[in-house]
């Protein structure tokens, strides 16, 4: 592989000293400056062409300048971007349709983000369980989440959160809420009452660190709930909409949750999150009890028509399953090859992680794989995520794939490498 060049510098100090001086200081960002993309990579101010495989945390499904999704912008746009929810326009119900055909569930609440969608998938749970009372039964006011989970930022997400970094700031959050560690169908038996009016769990934590949840444990879930009435919220704002290969990764474990929750790709980059329930929990809802403003307005919606069809008529849940089991086999192969620094890989279709020994190492071939202009993230402290494009190909895995390998040939220990020979890993 050739020496790698520097990083785009031209325009990018002006707008960091701007952000700086402007911007609440939320994120930290790597150091490029994009200007464009193509396909599956983004292109920097400086003409330089990056691989993309995480698309902005999952969210560019047929990556950068999809005609679909430019033609949908450019033919909505001339019409309506914005009407309120006050009055009706045709975006929303034929969405909706597509997405309850996809999903198996019956109503639709569309929101701006998977956070918006999360906060009113908690309000319609409590609504639901008050509703049971009035009727006699006895379904009290309490959530179980799962240790290592991430439904969001905003406050009710963040008290279904885990993770001590995210809600410690911001203590007190929510009350009501108890954490059961992943996968423990006994600790879940234990925790699981009257009293709890559902249980919360992403089918792939994403955040968490690319962790399917097991089926004895959704099985167990699901059991316990339906024996008192509570409900069954799934977060698929990160494994929905085709990224493990079905519409929703729930669907690959034949249950069927009483909520859930979709977002990052279902709009192909313009903000749109969607909560979907079966018409039992939704009869809950009455007007007035819950809105947005900006949620299911008629650009967006006509963009993410374009996305799901265009999804559909390419057969692209084929070809995410196809593509998705060779990128995972070939780091798989990765993980054997280089087990003194990786634990193992694991993911669906092309939700995908490769675990590594250190938050340190981690850390560093991330930044590594950066400098060869391929972009991926780290999660979990320990976790090289993979989000790409549903529209990768097996060349750009190969591409990637020769990447980690060399990085992490580099950081192997001395003595691995004396064990190979002095010889590059995996050649």
């Amino acid at each position: 592989m050739s020496e790698p060049m520097g990083l785009s510098v031209a325009q990018l100090p002006a707008v960091q000293a701007a952000e700086a001086k402007l911007l609440l200081q939320t994120y930290e960002r790597n150091p490029i400056l994009f200007a464009d993309g193509e396909g599956v990579h983004l292109i920097d101010e400086q003409g330089n062409r990056y691989l993309d495989l995480l698309s902005g945390i999952g969210v560019n499904a047929l990556g950068y300048g999809h005609p679909a999704i430019e033609e949908a912008i450019a033919h909505q746009s001339k019409k309506l971007v914005h009407i309120s929810n006050l009055y009706y326009h045709a975006g929303q119900a034929e969405l909706a349709a597509r997405l309850t055909e996809m999903t198996g569930m019956d109503r639709v609440f569309f929101s701006n983000s998977g956070t918006e969608a999360w906060e009113a998938a908690l309000k319609l749970a409590r609504l639901y369980a008050g509703k049971q009372r009035s009727a006699g039964k006895k379904v009290g006011t309490k959530f179980l989440a799962l240790d290592h989970s991430f439904h969001g930022r905003t406050m009710g997400s963040v008290a279904t959160t885990e993770k001590e970094k995210y809600r410690a700031p911001f203590m007190p959050v929510m009350p009501g809420v108890a954490f059961v560690p992943f996968n423990d169908i006994a600790a879940l038996r234990a925790a699981f009452s009257d009293e709890c009016c559902a249980i919360c769990l992403e089918t792939v934590q994403g955040e968490g660190g690319i962790r399917p949840v097991s089926q004895e444990f959704f099985d167990a879930a699901r059991e316990l709930t339906r024996s008192t009435g509570a409900l069954l919220i799934v977060d698929e704002i990160q494994s929905g909409l085709g990224r493990t290969g079905k519409w929703c990764a729930y669907q690959h474990y034949g249950i069927q949750p009483d909520i859930t929750t979709l977002a990052k790709p279902l709009a192909g980059g313009l903000p749109l999150g969607a909560m979907l329930s079966t018409e039992e929990v939704a009869s809950a809802m009455q007007p007035g009890l819950h809105g947005t403003t900006f949620g299911g307005g008629p650009l967006a919606c006509a963009v993410a028509i374009a996305v799901i069809d265009t999804l559909k008529h390419e057969n692209m849940l084929a070809h995410i399953q196809d593509v998705g089991g060779y990128f995972r086999a070939q780091l798989a192969r990765l993980a054997a090859q280089h087990s003194s620094i990786v634990t193992g890989a694991r993911g669906l279709g092309l939700m995908l992680a490769l675990e590594l020994r250190s938050p340190e190492t981690a850390k560093s071939v991330a930044a590594a794989m950066m400098q060869r202009r391929i972009l991926i993230n780290r999660t979990s402290e320990t976790v090289l995520r993979f989000l790409p494009p549903f529209i990768l190909g097996k060349s750009h895995v190969d591409l990637a794939v020769a990447a980690l390998d060399e990085i992490l040939y580099q950081h192997a220990p001395a003595q691995t490498v004396a064990a190979h020979g002095g010889t590059q890993i995996g050649r």
